[in-house]
């Protein structure tokens, strides 16, 4: 599914985030930048040590990546440049600031990525495995988030994507999307 907002296309599509030809992709991080589970390992065991050790450094310099926050690093040996580590809440009870994290998570790397000058970049659903996000809730802060951005920021990347694992993920993001779309005619 593809649509444009702002000069910018924002596409939802099935597959792994590690084989994703853009400049960026986004990691869904623990606040260590240690390569955990999930799609941050998948990440680390495809990107290969040199992404290890920038998160190396900035563990050094900066003692990690807050929640919410995101730093990057050089895309190692996936077929990116770059990729923008961002950590995303652990759901707790919907009532401890979750949904804020979440979109800082998303809005924080697209900063990111737009002061890095990138024009193409693919995100996950960011803490909706491990840290069990409610699926349908994070779908729709994402989308929102990244609306928001691309509203703001007009023509600041060719091309947005939301890589998702499995089709039955793909099918809420999509119906997320029609949502967002039907509330809001301003594309």
């Amino acid at each position: 599914m593809e649509v444009t907002i702002a000069g910018t296309k924002l596409k939802l599509l099935k597959g792994d985030i590690t084989t994703q030809k853009v400049e960026a992709i986004v990691n869904a991080a623990n606040t260590g930048l240690w390569g955990g589970s999930g799609v941050d390992g998948a990440i680390h065991r495809v990107g290969g040590p040199a992404i290890a050790e920038e998160c190396r450094r900035i563990r050094e310099e900066q003692g990690g990546c807050p929640t919410g926050q995101a730093v990057i690093t050089t895309g190692g040996l996936l077929p990116t440049c770059y990729v923008v580590h961002t950590v995303g809440p652990i759901w707790r009870s919907g009532d401890q600031g979750e949904d804020k994290l979440l979109s800082d998570a998303y809005y924080n790397s697209l900063k990111i990525a737009q002061k890095n000058k990138i024009k193409s970049i693919a995100f996950p659903s960011i803490s909706t495995g491990a840290y069990r996000f409610p699926l349908e809730r994070a779908a729709r802060i994402a989308l929102d988030t990244i609306k928001t951005f691309l509203l703001q920021n007009p023509s600041s990347f060719n091309e947005v994507r939301i890589v998702l694992y499995t089709t039955s993920i793909l099918e809420i993001y999509k119906k997320a999307l029609m949502n967002l779309l039907e509330k809001e005619q301003s594309f």
